[in-house]
């Protein structure tokens, strides 16, 4: 386990979440997540830290209102979430991490156009 930092496009908003070097990430379907071309690593709260911006952060929910979408207010990049699944962790987008620490990824897909139907697949969080 190593700390990977992050960010948005811009660069106000920086975090730095623990996670292996190769990551285990999760591919979603569902509306939101396949537009935007998001890969789901999903950590404790933990795991991962804001380093700067959040108020530079805004939040957009819709169906369940259970997730929150977190997107930097400048470039609109949501670099990560509170997740419905894991209301207790954060899905960060493994696009937005920093080249230099990531030496590769497993990429499994989710059917979430159908979340309630798969939701049993998603692995619970452990925390270290």
């Amino acid at each position: 386990m190593i700390w990977h930092k992050g960010g948005c496009h811009c660069g106000r908003v920086r975090f730095e979440v623990e996670a292996p070097e190769v990551l285990a990430v999760s591919e979603c379907n569902c509306s939101i997540c396949s537009k935007t071309g998001y890969l789901h690593l999903i950590v404790p709260k933990s795991r991962f830290r804001l380093i700067s911006g959040q108020d530079d952060l805004v939040t957009y929910t819709f169906d369940t209102h259970e997730a929150k979408h977190l997107f930097c207010r400048t470039c609109g990049i949501k670099s990560f979430y509170i997740p419905r699944s894991h209301p207790d962790g954060y899905s960060v987008n493994a696009r937005c991490l920093d080249e230099g620490t990531v030496t590769g990824m497993d990429i499994e897909p989710f059917d979430g156009k159908h979340w309630e139907a798969n939701i049993h697949r998603l692995t619970p969080l452990a925390n270290p």
